[in-house]
């Protein structure tokens, strides 16, 4: 049974050992290439659009940390609005496409520029779910930062727009318009 033991230990350091020098491998071939390996906070699996929710990611450096902090902010925030305005442009595509109205060219025009108006106020809330601060060799500051914003809020915001509008109120159906939200918001969160 002691020999077992040792055995197990053995093996299991040698693949611990095998593993790290894998990665060390992957470094130096990286290096070696002239290509340094980065780290991107606030990025990655955790930081993705789902089905409920929009969210975006960016950096901002400056020589000034609450500099880079509003550039991170303001660049995470274009970065929203554009994912956020691009869905909506969708949305608002398929929803007057599929629907009964009368002058579909100026109804998707007046979609278009609702979904402008609504992302532009909603942006003030959007949620920041990360931010960290690393300082360069050169002395400059790096802030990352992720945003979120709720896909309810939008929609729920976008249906008052769309119920005070004359003009489309008449033949809006908000149950077929949250479907075509829902639909896109899920192909959102599949395409990462």
């Amino acid at each position: 049974m002691k020999g077992l033991k040792i055995t197990v230990l053995l093996a299991t350091s040698l693949l611990m050992m095998a593993s790290c020098n894998s990665k060390k491998k992957i470094t130096k071939d990286v290096e070696k290439r002239g290509e340094v390996l980065i780290e991107n906070y606030c990025s990655g699996e955790g930081f993705y659009s789902t089905k409920k929710t929009f969210r975006s990611n960016a950096i901002g450096e400056s020589m000034d940390q609450m500099t880079a902090k509003k550039k991170a902010r303001s660049n995470a925030q274009a970065e929203l609005a554009k994912t956020i305005s691009s869905t909506m442009k969708i949305v608002g595509d398929n929803y007057v496409k599929s629907s009964e109205f009368n002058n579909k060219e100026e109804v998707t025009e007046t979609f278009n520029e609702m979904s402008r108006t609504v992302v532009d106020q909603e942006l003030t809330g959007a949620i920041k779910i990360c931010e960290k601060y690393t300082k360069t060799p050169e002395g400059t500051y790096k802030c990352y930062m992720a945003l979120e914003l709720s896909g309810e809020k939008i929609v729920t915001k976008y249906n008052e727009r769309l119920s005070k509008n004359e003009q489309i109120k008449a033949d809006y159906n908000y149950e077929k318009f949250k479907e075509t939200f829902d639909k896109e918001m899920e192909k959102l969160a599949n395409q990462q």
